[in-house]
């Protein structure tokens, strides 16, 4: 895939894994991006997973054409990028290795060596120039690793943007960018908001026209759209005017509960409610709604006197996550000491900025009038806010 005049991918697709980082579900697999920039001098741009290093070289060999690299230049640490590093280096022996110094501490400790003799250290706004190309360097620190680096190449006004834009999916499977972008980012990026933020800054004083990321497809056309979204994810804004519902349910009853919710929410004209069983649901799916949207219910059953398993995962995912500015509600059930929404209170007073609302649900085994008449309440209050 050629990108931009002496600029071309090498990247793989992988279709073996199914966790990405242990956790995420990938069902059409995963992308790791790699490019070299042919010039006068020749950069390559990060490596691959381990599985897949030697198609990776062979991708590269078929790109040079004969010439050997001068630089590899190293963004991002994390083994799906840089694991392949050793099989560079001793394929390419006079290649210079360019990265951070945290970079270059990380890999004293995988590899056992900083290549001592044949390393550049670099720092913000530090130059590389391959000959009709300049390279500048932009520090993102924990973007999500503390020794991320962007580089933004002024010739042909390309951003290589490290695991930042990045998605879930190999690049052979067609579908769109926002869902798992999101997914990938509020799982993968998510807690880091701030640094999103100041590194977005950074890169608004360069003339962007190609965004090439370490997972997913090369972006140029409608660039906007994502650096919108970026703003909007990396600033915890809401995207999408909505309510999500996110429940746990053992015997169907609290199930029953946040039926009638939704319903009711429904009729009254709320604009999206997505409700979520976090017991058989995609957690990383769940969390990536509670993010898009503005209104969250957590809605589960009294559990060894606290709340479901299900839902303090959950809770901890969007903990972890760096949760706020949100609306919160409850739905509770307990047959004989309802307890669920003092626990699940508990939890998400350690988030920053939520308000909650002033109607709850308290159900004592099964729906009756009086619980019906409460969700009934909720359901105008959460509907008065659209």
């Amino acid at each position: 895939m050629h990108i931009a005049d002496g600029i071309i991918y090498i990247g793989v697709n992988d279709h073996e894994l199914d966790l990405f980082e242990g956790q995420y579900i990938v069902p059409n697999g995963m992308a790791y991006n790699s490019y070299v920039i042919i010039d006068e001098k020749i950069a390559v741009f990060d490596g691959v997973d381990k599985n897949f290093g030697d198609e990776w070289l062979a991708n590269l060999e078929a790109a040079l054409d004969g010439r050997t690299p001068d630089y590899f230049i190293v963004q991002h640490m994390e083994p799906d990028h840089s694991a392949s590093i050793m099989k560079f280096a001793e394929k390419y022996p006079e290649a210079v290795v360019v990265a951070t110094v945290g970079a270059f501490n990380m890999m004293q400790n995988y590899f056992g060596t900083k290549f001592a003799g044949r390393n550049m250290v670099v720092k913000e706004g530090a130059t590389l120039s391959l000959g009709t190309k300049e390279l500048t360097f932009i520090m993102a620190p924990n973007v999500h690793w503390p020794e991320v680096m962007f580089t933004y190449d002024a010739t042909d006004k390309v951003l290589f943007s490290a695991d930042a834009f990045g998605k879930f999916g190999a690049l052979d499977v067609e579908e769109g960018w926002d869902c798992e972008a999101r997914r990938y980012y509020f799982g993968i990026v998510g807690k880091f908001g701030k640094n999103v933020q100041a590194v977005l800054k950074k890169v608004a004083k360069y003339d962007v026209e190609v965004i090439c990321p370490l997972h997913g497809p090369v972006l140029s056309e409608d660039l906007g759209h994502y650096i919108g979204l970026y703003q909007t994810w990396s600033a915890y804004e809401v995207e999408t005017p909505g309510v999500v519902i996110a429940y746990s349910s053992v015997y169907g009853h609290t199930k029953e509960a946040v039926e009638l919710l939704a319903s009711k929410l429904e009729e009254k004209g709320c604009p999206r409610v997505v409700v979520t069983d976090l017991a058989r649901d995609d957690q990383a799916e769940a969390v990536e709604d509670a993010f898009r949207y503005g209104h969250l219910v957590l809605a589960t059953t009294t559990y060894c006197g606290g709340i479901f398993p299900a839902m303090h995962e959950f809770i901890s995912h969007l903990l972890d996550h760096d949760y706020q500015k949100r609306t919160i509600a409850f739905v509770e059930n307990g047959s004989w000491m309802p307890a669920a929404m003092k626990g699940m209170k508990a939890l998400t007073d350690k988030f920053a900025g939520v308000e909650y609302t002033e109607n709850n649900v308290t159900i004592r085994g099964a729906l009756n009038d009086a619980s019906r008449a409460q969700i009934e309440a909720l359901a105008d209050e959460l509907a008065a806010k659209f």
